[in-house]
């Protein structure tokens, strides 16, 4: 019984394809790991037909047994010299690409910014008056406050001032009920015991892209705003300022009462029976 036990247990079993050396007696063996019994033996080739499932296309990636979690060592022929260095520059740009890339992207968008920044400054100057402070701004200054401009609009844009004032009129000033006959929807009579949930600022793609496109838009609104509504200043730089401050006023306090109206829906929302209409 033991040695029918040895017999069988020596009979090379290919556990990729199931072959046996009788089925297939010219095919090449292999013992790729630690696993004894039927599964140490393998077809060289099945192991190979196996191993480039396991890497998907990369060579260089290592492969263990399944059974007993050994690495199988590969071994590849050896290469010529013209091939090792071809071998080698293709492992130095490998390593450098992404460093590159890196660098390019960086290099854009700092000079997207200057641009940006430039523009920037010809547009709330003035056109002849903004070359005249550039051209006579230190080129050092220049290279680092131009990027920083648009840099200073998003942060600036991420600044929600909004709900501080919210929390500050919930708490307080949302107890004064004659405020309710000159903005109906803001006191606390308006609203339900319940706490309604809030959105979160910034949970989405589209916030943050609104976010970029509101900040890097607010100068182009500022001086529109600024040479319609301020058209008596003789500064461009102070109508700018004066456009883009009413602007941000204004659209403070009708999101403040839009988000407040929002708030007050959401507490006063109810579920109705199953089946009522």
């Amino acid at each position: 019984m033991a040695s029918a036990l040895v017999d069988e247990w020596d009979v090379r079993r290919c556990w990729v394809c199931f072959a046996t050396e009788e089925d297939e007696p010219f095919s090449q063996w292999v013992r790729p790991c630690r696993c004894r019994g039927t599964t140490k033996w393998v077809h060289q080739i099945c192991l190979q037909r196996w191993i480039d499932e396991k890497q998907a296309g990369s060579s260089t990636a290592k492969v263990s047994c399944p059974q007993c979690s050994a690495e199988y060592v590969i071994v590849f022929p050896p290469l010529g010299p013209l091939l090792q260095s071809v071998e080698f520059l293709d492992k130095l740009i490998h390593k450098f690409c992404p460093i590159a890339a890196a660098g390019v992207v960086v290099g854009s968008l700092y000079w997207s910014a200057v641009t940006y920044g430039a523009v920037t400054v010809m547009q709330v100057l003035g056109h002849k008056e903004g070359l005249e402070v550039m051209e006579k701004a230190d080129p050092l200054f220049l290279f680092v406050g131009l990027p920083t401009i648009p840099l200073a609009l998003i942060l600036g844009k991420m600044v929600r001032w909004e709900d501080h004032v919210l929390r500050l009129w919930r708490r307080h000033f949302s107890k004064m009920s004659f405020l309710g006959h000159i903005l109906p929807g803001l006191t606390a009579c308006d609203y339900a015991s319940r706490t309604p949930a809030e959105p979160t600022p910034l949970s989405d793609p589209v916030s943050l892209t609104r976010l970029l496109c509101g900040a890097l838009i607010l100068p182009t609104i500022s001086t529109l705003i600024g040479k319609v509504c301020y058209g008596y200043v003789p500064s461009s730089l102070h109508r700018a300022l004066l456009g883009g401050i009413s602007f941000v006023a204004v659209k403070g306090v009708v999101r403040i009462y839009y988000r407040q109206q929002q708030y007050v829906r959401q507490a006063q929302r109810i579920v109705k029976n199953y089946g009522e209409e």
